[in-house]
């Protein structure tokens, strides 16, 4: 990067250092170079000029030309604010200020001609504008001629009162173009730029900045974008690439009879091709030398952690330990008894270490881990703690990964000399554009088949008004021996929200299935700890008809006997929520149903979660959806990536520029892996530059 654009904003002509401190809370701009990449998010066209009598719609832009009058100031000095008129040969409108007072009161000049721009609000059914941008019509700078496309950046209220709203924002980058113009360096080889007919970088930055039609604003995007996305490829598959021919790992050559007692004695039910092509893949992982860094992908239900297991069980056949850190105690609770079950009557020492483990067993398992005689732990961030020492661990699962900071991740992984083959697991299905770039480090293994026996989760709507018919059904399905769930967004009262909440529906859920004929518990996350397994332990073990909960339940309860999962204010929950709840019934051969309950108005985006979820039980489908819905930044886990912090890139709209910009990634290091060559010089230096102060985490994902 030339030196020019690594100097501290601090230095720019209208900011200094007060102004430099606010830019960097808000908007994280340290150096000038960070200035030249904060892109507009849309553009206004100032090419029109539109009359009073024009402005009927409050939900479009609207440039008026003028005189302003009859500013008054309202109000004490709390909510102190200014009106005024602006009149055309056409009508008047009102003007409001809430801010700038001061600066407006002498603002004005009656028998001088302004420029408003803005979009209209409604009060009181009358139309005005709420801080328009103004402008004297008789500046000739300002004047309006031909097309005018104008930048309209994303700000905030310290930003606006510090004087960089949108117009600030731009001018400050006029500013910086002015000083900075013939310092832009070329960031792409020209073999790229000729082949993809791409701008160059300065005509792209000037551009996306200040363009000069609409047309331009494409190719300048194009650009951009494309030079985002190949560089974090580029990036990512190098990472990859190192991992797999640089980090020793442990060599499991042997299939011993520990794996193959469980395989032909032990398994709950014959393995799906999915999983069975799963183990192939790790397996072959776990014996080529190399650390393994392996995402495995798998809707709720589908047999994952038997995978997970079977491969420990490879580890300890080559005389290595193994350990599972999943995020909360409920979850790694279940993992517990799910595998002690599986591997009855086998000499296998398994245990549980979380935060609730008494002094005496903690101290324990410390010793048998360091000795070797303990081969499979299971916890919680306990796990990562500096007093827990393994004799040789050869194998982590990491559950859920997303819960976990990379940080935790790494103090796991790196417990050992010879570092432990890695297999990341995650429930939350993930879109195929998501990952190639949040997981485009790692290989990736997806298991696409649920276990046999097992019948898909009936999912249907229903509005408030029919909720006696809901309560006769799970009557029905109590009097067969089925349990329910019903979860609630909130456990106490809201009043920001009109949502049912938790000890609200337990009230209600006591009166509709009284004792002793009903029973009936509730589960929330301000519980303590020994009450949350007392009462899920109740659950567990059937002694519970309804399980009234939060989300605490979303991921590991396996309770194969609940038949019914209810989630009420269905509407105010995300797809990937939604369908990861869903996940807690169907575990068993019976059929299951989800009931979404929803107020009887529901906002079209609610209403078209809601279809989906009808719709379908696809997980990869559904997180699609979610991401087109919600975009990459609300999706469940994803943003401590840092992958996903583009400056234009867009992994909603952009998929074809990702998986082409993959290709490309992936046939220019095949043919120089370490870009040295002359042709890729410029890339090499750009990827430097994104790797300069920054740790790196991929190698544990």
């Amino acid at each position: 990067m030339n030196s020019f654009f690594e100097s501290n904003i601090n230095y720019l002509k209208g900011v200094g250092p007060k102004k430099a401190e606010i830019l960097k809370k808000e908007l994280g701009i340290v150096v000038f170079d960070d200035l030249l990449n904060y892109f507009p998010f849309r553009y206004v066209d100032k090419s029109k000029i539109y009359k009073v009598s024009d402005v009927v719609s409050d939900t479009t832009y609207f440039q008026l030309v003028g005189h302003v009058s009859n500013l008054v100031k309202v109000g004490d000095k709390r909510t102190r604010y200014i009106t005024a008129t602006f009149t055309d040969d056409s009508g008047s409108i009102g003007l409001v200020w809430f801010r700038g007072l001061q600066w407006v009161a002498n603002r004005f000049n009656t028998s001088q001609k302004y420029i408003i721009f803005g979009k209209p609000s409604v009060f009181k059914n009358r139309f005005n504008f709420v801080h328009p941008e103004i402008e004297d019509y008789n500046d000739e700078s300002f004047r309006v001629s031909g097309q005018r496309l104008e930048g309209i950046y994303s700000s905030t209220e310290k930003l606006k009162n510090t004087g960089f709203g949108t117009r600030g924002i731009s001018k400050l980058i006029k500013e910086l173009l002015n000083q900075g113009l013939n310092r832009i360096d070329e960031t792409l080889p020209e073999y790229l730029i000729s082949k993809f007919n791409l701008l160059a970088r300065e005509k792209a930055l000037i551009n996306i900045h200040f363009p000069v039609n609409s047309e331009i604003i494409s190719r300048a995007r194009e650009r951009l974008k494309f030079e985002e996305l190949l560089l974090v490829q580029l990036q990512l598959l190098q990472q990859k690439n190192s991992l797999s021919r640089k980090i020793k790992g442990h060599v499991f050559e042997t299939v011993g009879t520990t794996f193959n007692d469980f395989y032909n004695n032990k398994l709950p039910f014959d393995l799906t091709g999915a999983q069975k092509r799963v183990i192939k893949e790790i397996r072959a992982d776990m014996r080529n030398g190399y650390q393994m860094n392996r995402l495995l992908q798998g809707d709720v239900g589908s047999g994952k952690t038997l995978v997970a297991l079977m491969c420990m069980l490879l580890s300890m056949d080559n005389d290595c330990q193994s350990c599972i850190m999943a995020p909360t105690e409920i979850l790694a609770n279940q993992h517990y008894n799910s595998i002690k079950n599986m591997l009855r009557n086998m000499n296998i020492q398994v245990e549980l270490l979380t935060g609730s483990t008494k002094k005496k067993k903690r101290t324990s398992i410390h010793q048998s881990l360091s000795d070797g005689t303990l081969h499979l732990l299971i916890g919680t961030h306990a796990v990562i703690e500096d007093t827990v020492k393994f004799n040789n661990l050869g194998f982590v699962v990491i559950d859920e990964q997303h819960r976990f900071g990379v940080a935790q991740r790494a103090k796991l992984w790196s417990k050992n000399k010879l570092l432990p083959h890695v297999l990341v697991m995650t429930a939350t299905p993930i879109p195929r554009t998501l990952a190639m770039t949040v997981y485009g480090n790692l290989d990736i293994s997806i298991i696409d088949e649920l276990p046999p026996g097992r019948k898909p989760v009936k999912t249907i709507h229903f509005f408030e008004k029919s909720r006696l018919r809901v309560l006769g059904f799970m009557r029905e399905q109590i009097k067969q021996g089925r349990q329910i769930y019903i979860v609630y967004p909130l456990i106490s009262e809201s009043e920001k929200m009109d949502l049912k909440n938790l000890m609200d529906g337990y009230e209600n859920m006591l009166h509709d299935f009284p004792m002793p004929e009903y029973q009936v518990s509730v589960l929330h996350g301000r519980m303590k700890t020994e009450d949350k397994e007392f009462e899920m332990q109740r659950f567990v073990e059937g002694k519970t008809d309804i399980m009234v909960s939060t989300t605490v339940i979303e991921v590991g309860v396996d309770v194969s006997n609940a038949s019914v999962m209810i989630i009420e204010n269905a509407e105010r929950f995300g797809l990937s929520q939604l369908h990861q709840l869903r996940g807690r019934v169907g575990r068993g051969a019976d059929q299951s149903y989800c009931i979404l309950m929803s107020g009887n108005k529901v906002s079209n985006e609610g209403r078209k979660r809601l279809e989906i979820m009808v719709e379908t039980t696809d997980g990869f489908k559904i997180a699609e959806a979610d991401l087109n819905l919600r975009g990459p930044g609300d999706l469940q886990g994803t943003q401590q990536s840092g992958v996903l912090n583009f400056k234009i890139a867009n992994l909603v709209h952009d998929t074809e520029l990702i998986s082409q910009t993959r290709n490309l990634a992936d046939k220019i290091l095949s043919h120089d892996p370490k870009l040295v060559s002359s042709e890729n010089i410029l890339l090499n230096r750009q990827i430097e530059q994104i790797k300069k102060g920054k740790q790196n985490w991929g190698r544990i994902s």
